[in-house]
This record gives structure tokens, C-alpha cells and sequence, in this order.
């Protein structure tokens, strides 16, 4: 892990080997990496995710690495469970320092047995659960944190089941006051040099997970405007990555923070 400068971890999330790269070189301490960040996030290839830990590795930056099989939400079907169980044993052999995934039952409630499973191999091989943001959805926050510590969860990422975590602050901080140290709490969604102080003074939360992203025009522009592959509303020339000047700037906030 690289070396704490300071007293809140900063985590930023990224979809491909170039944003995971300009993560790392802006200082960011652990990477959550996907695939499809437009889409919420899935579980990444393993050509990306095997670059990545070899690029980070001697940079002293984290990796988690999301497994999650499909869009659409957390109830899985029994193949689909068969996949994620195989992207972890490959993302395990990869070296990532851990992994993100989440089951849900039709209620909302924490699929205990199921994501016992899942996690098994992560803690035996000592490396990182990460529950992700599936926890937003669950009805019973509280009880789920209990669940998620039971089950042996490193961390959880939540906005505090709001659609940012500024605006679910109020709930993060109960969450953190519940959790105790006994399971970390993440915030995550929206979260930007603006606001990361505000969040934190109002949560006592110790680490943040923001995207810190720019949009970049691809280099072969728009050869044919009748021709689309993007989701409706997005740039067919443009996409996101990660921008190591933003994540300084962040940085620069989460210094700046006295203890």
C-alpha cells in the first residue's frame, strides 16, 4: 500500500489501465477498478486487470477489483453466480489487493449464504471485501452493517442511500457511529474537491471514494454521424478517464484537513 501522507485514504475509481495509471500518478491510494463505469460498473477483463497490478504494483497503490457479472441489479441467478465465482479465483491469481461485489435477496436484505460464499477464497487468501453500493438499496442499513461484519466484509461503499454522499452525510455518519471500527464505511458518489471537506467534517468518515474524471475526444473524431455504439446522450468521439490533476487537487483538500 503506499504511504499514508495523510489521515483520510483517498480512493478513486476507474475503468480502464490508463485512468488506473493516472490515478496512481496523481497519489491516489487504492484504485477501484471496472469496466463500464457508465453503467454502474463491472467486473473488469483480466488482460486489464492483469496490466494494472503490474503497473501499480511498484507504485504502492491498491487495487480492488469490481465483480459484478451483469447491470440491472444485485439478485443473481445460479449462473451468473457460477461466473462470479470463477472472476474471483482469476482476479485472485491477477493480485489484486481485493475485491467488490454484492448479493442481494428479492427483498433487499443481505444474501448471507451467497455472498459467504463469494468471499471465502478473498479472506482466505487475506486480501479485501468490499461490499459495494448494492448496500443502498438494502432496507435496513444498520442491520446490514451487522450482517456485512458478520460475514467477515472488510469495507462498505455507500452515499448513505442518497444520490450523493453530501446528501446522505447524516446516515454515513450514523453508519460510521454503528460500524465502530469493526467494518470500515466508504462514501462515495459525488464526491469532489468541493465537497470532500463538508462530507468529511459532517461523517468523521477517514477515506473517500470520488471518480475525478475528464472527458477526451478520441483521436479518429466522428467518421460517420448516421452510426452509433454509445448509450443515448453520450458522445459518440468522447469518453472519461481519470485525471491525475484532479486527484492532486483532491489530495491537496484531504491535506489541508486538520485531524
Amino acid at each position: 500500500m503506499r504511504k499514508q501522507d495523510l489521515p483520510i485514504t483517498l480512493e478513486v475509481c476507474v475503468d480502464s489501465l490508463t485512468s488506473a495509471q493516472l490515478a496512481a500518478q496523481g497519489g491516489a491510494h487504492r484504485v477501484e477498478l471496472n469496466a463500464a463505469l457508465e453503467l454502474g460498473g463491472m467486473t473488469p477483463s483480466i488482460g486489464v486487470v492483469e496490466q494494472t497490478v503490474a503497473t501499480l504494483e511498484p507504485m504502492g497503490c491498491e487495487i480492488i477489483a469490481m465483480v459484478r457479472p451483469r447491470p440491472g441489479g444485485f439478485a443473481y441467478n445460479t449462473e451468473e453466480l457460477a461466473v462470479m465465482r470463477c472472476d474471483i479465483d482469476r482476479l485472485l491469481e491477477a493480485g489484486v489487493d481485493g475485491v467488490a461485489l454484492g448479493v442481494l435477496a428479492a427483498d433487499g436484505t443481505i444474501d448471507e449464504q451467497t455472498n459467504r460464499a463469494l468471499i471465502d477464497p478473498v479472506l482466505r487468501a487475506g486480501k479485501q471485501a468490499v461490499f459495494h453500493r448494492a448496500f443502498d438499496l438494502t432496507p435496513k442499513p444498520i442491520a446490514a452493517v451487522d450482517d456485512l461484519i458478520a460475514l467477515g466484509f472488510t469495507r462498505i461503499l455507500t452515499s448513505g442511500q442518497a444520490v450523493t454522499a453530501i446528501k446522505g452525510a447524516d446516515s454515513i455518519r450514523q453508519l460510521i457511529e454503528h460500524a465502530d471500527n469493526r467494518i470500515e464505511i466508504l462514501p462515495g458518489s459525488g464526491i469532489t474537491p468541493d465537497n470532500a471537506t463538508q462530507l468529511i467534517r459532517e461523517t468523521g468518515c477517514n477515506q473517500v471514494h470520488a471518480s475525478l474524471r475528464s472527458t477526451v475526444t478520441d483521436a479518429m473524431g466522428v467518421l460517420n454521424p448516421a452510426v452509433r455504439f454509445n448509450l443515448p446522450g453520450m458522445q459518440e468521439n468522447t469518453y472519461s478517464r481519470a485525471d491525475a490533476q484532479k486527484v492532486k487537487a483532491m489530495l491537496d483538500v484531504l491535506r489541508a484537513i486538520e485531524p
